[in-house]
C-alpha cells in the first residue's frame, strides 16, 4: 500500500547484493537499527529475499536482502540464486557488497557484471574494511573498484554504527522522488512466522554448525496468539536419521537447548511470552525436491 508523497519526497527500492557470506544480512539488520534477519558465519545462510523497511524523514527506502551468488548444487540453491537474480531487476539502485578482508574473486566478477547488467546504479560498499591493514588498502581499493564503472565506491564496517552514515547518503541521492510504500512503523514485510522459522533455523547454524545447518528447513504448523502469550508449534526438516539424532540429542537435550535459545529470540520479538514446541522430521533429500521446496515456498 502506498501512500501519496509530500513534494522532493524520495523513495525506493535497494538490493543488497554479493557472495556469500560478506555480511549483506548484518548490513540490514544495523542499517534498521533491529535484527529481521539471521546472519551467522555461514555462507549462504540468506536463503530468500528479505526485505526491510527504513523510513527517514522525507524518503523511504527499502531493502532487499538477496541470498548469496554462488554456484548452485541443489534445487534450494537454484532457487536462491534466482530469486537473487529477480531482485537485481526489481529495484532502483544495487549496493554490491563485497568482503574487503580478501582480494576479488571469480564470485565477485560475476556479481559485478549480474549488478551492472540491471541498468541501475551500482554502489559498491568495500565491507570488512577495518580489517585491511593500511599499506595495503590502496590496492584493495584499487582491485575492487576494477571490477567495473560503479556509481560510487564506499567503504563499511557492517558491525559498526557508521556503516549507515556512510551508505545512506549515496543511496538516497540516487532514489526517484516517490511515494512511501510502507506505513512509518512498519520494518518488514515479513510475518511472524517467518521469522520463527528463520530464529529456529539460527539456533540450529549457530549450535549444529559442524553437522547438519545445510540440511535444514523449518516450517511453522500452527501459530496461535494469545494473552497470556504466543503458542507455536514447529517442524524442523533434515535429511537423514543420522541428523534427526543429532537435532534432538541425548534425552532431548539439544532440541531442548535450540528451543531455549530460538524462544528467546522471539520473546524480543513479539514482546511477550512465547511457548514453543518443536518437532523433527526426515524428509529425505528435501534440498534436490522441487515439489517440496514449492511447498516450502521457495521460487522454482
Amino acid at each position: 500500500m502506498t501512500t501519496s508523497p509530500s513534494p522532493g519526497f524520495r523513495s525506493g527500492f535497494v538490493a543488497l547484493a554479493g557472495c556469500p557470506n560478506v555480511g549483506k544480512s548484518t548490513l540490514l539488520n544495523r542499517l534498521l537499527g533491529e535484527k529481521i534477519a539471521i546472519a551467522t558465519p555461514l555462507p549462504q545462510t540468506t536463503r530468500r529475499i528479505i526485505r526491510g523497511v527504513l523510513t527517514l524523514p522525507g524518503s523511504q527506502i527499502v531493502f532487499l536482502d538477496t541470498p548469496g551468488f554462488h554456484k548452485p548444487k541443489f534445487a534450494l540453491n537454484e532457487s536462491m540464486v534466482r530469486a537473487a537474480e529477480g531482485a537485481l531487476t526489481e529495484v532502483d539502485v544495487v549496493v554490491m557488497l563485497v568482503d574487503a578482508g580478501r582480494d576479488p574473486g571469480e564470485g565477485d566478477n560475476l556479481v559485478a557484471a549480474r549488478a551492472l547488467a540491471a541498468g541501475v546504479p551500482v554502489i559498491l560498499a568495500l565491507n570488512k574494511w577495518d580489517t585491511v591493514p593500511e599499506a595495503a588498502r590502496a590496492a584493495r581499493r584499487a582491485a575492487y573498484t576494477a571490477l567495473g564503472p560503479f556509481a560510487e565506491m564506499v567503504t563499511v564496517c557492517a558491525l559498526e554504527p557508521a556503516a549507515a552514515t556512510t551508505l545512506l547518503p549515496p543511496v538516497l541521492a540516487r532514489l526517484p522522488e516517490g511515494p512511501a510504500y510502507y506505513p512509518d512503523d512498519e520494518i518488514t514485510d515479513q510475518t511472524l512466522r517467518d521469522l520463527v522459522c528463520e530464529l529456529v533455523r539460527e539456533q540450529v547454524i549457530l549450535q549444529c554448525a559442524e553437522e547438519i545447518p545445510y540440511a535444514v528447513a523449518v516450517s511453522v504448523d500452527k501459530y496461535q496468539e494469545g494473552d497470556d502469550g504466543d503458542r507455536v508449534w514447529a517442524t524442523i526438516y533434515v535429511e537423514r536419521d543420522s541428523q534427526k539424532g543429532i537435532l534432538i540429542g541425548k534425552g532431548g537435550a539439544r532440541i531442548k537447548a535450540l528451543g531455549q535459545a530460538a524462544r528467546a529470540q522471539m520473546e524480543q520479538v513479539t514482546g511477550q511470552p512465547v511457548h514453543l514446541r518443536l518437532f523433527v522430521k526426515v524428509q529425505p533429500n528435501w534440498r534436490k525436491d522441487t515439489q517440496f521446496l514449492r511447498e516450502m515456498g521457495y521460487r522454482s
